[in-house]
């Protein structure tokens, strides 16, 4: 899989040109309190599905955030897959974020199970269980696993993968987004040790999520 960026995620292109040409077709008419209504629109729609560059960790080994956003929790849990308890970082997305998703480490695609769900705020305990989501889960150096789960929030409807099973991915490539929202959860393997803290924003594939721990 091979995500091409042109400075905005392409799933974003057709709200884009909607709202652009809406906003064409009230200027012509002359109705510009509405025609402003809706340049100010596109500008955000613009602004949402914006996809910068970025430039990862000097540590190779550390793991990036998957995520742009403020991280909401740091805990051990049950990991949605194997149903072992290991560390997970979870980072909530609000609509001022970029919501294009990067890998946190470099590793093959071993599997991805999309789950049907509820729509509640995704910075709520009870979101990682119930929302709709998508479980990516990825095998890295050492065949250590790592598992992502996208989930969707309140105004979130669309969860888009780029990724599919066996692809290989470096960290920080592109991997996918959440239309509109909302939350990623990130589920690592024993011997890392978080360099985050609740309430601290991270920016996907810059931020330094965790570090090994040395032996």
């Amino acid at each position: 899989m091979l995500k091409p960026s042109a400075g905005v995620a392409l799933e974003g292109l057709p709200y884009i040109i909607i709202s652009a040409f809406t906003t064409l077709l009230f200027a012509i008419m002359g109705w510009w309190p509405v025609m402003l209504i809706g340049l100010g629109l596109t500008c955000f729609i613009g602004h949402f599905f914006r996809d910068p560059e970025r430039v990862g960790p000097e540590d190779a080994e550390a793991v990036s955030s998957p995520a742009d956003g403020k991280v909401i929790k740091i805990a051990r849990e049950k990991d949605p897959v194997s149903g072992e308890e290991r560390q997970v970082i979870a980072i909530f997305m609000n609509v001022f974020n970029v919501h294009v998703n990067r890998m946190p480490v470099s590793g093959k695609i071993e599997t991805i199970r999309y789950i049907p769900g509820k729509f509640v705020n995704a910075s709520f305990d009870k979101a990682s269980e119930d929302n709709e989501r998508n479980v990516v889960v990825v095998t890295g150096k050492g065949n250590q696993r790592f598992t992502m789960v996208q989930i969707a929030g309140l105004i979130a409807r669309r969860i888009v993968c780029w990724a599919e099973p066996a692809d290989k991915l470096k960290r920080g490539e592109r991997f996918g987004l959440i239309k509109f929202g909302s939350r990623v959860d990130l589920y690592m393997p024993d011997g890392y040790a978080p360099i985050v803290s609740v309430g601290q924003k991270v920016i996907a594939g810059e931020t330094a999520l965790a570090v090994k721990r040395k032996a």
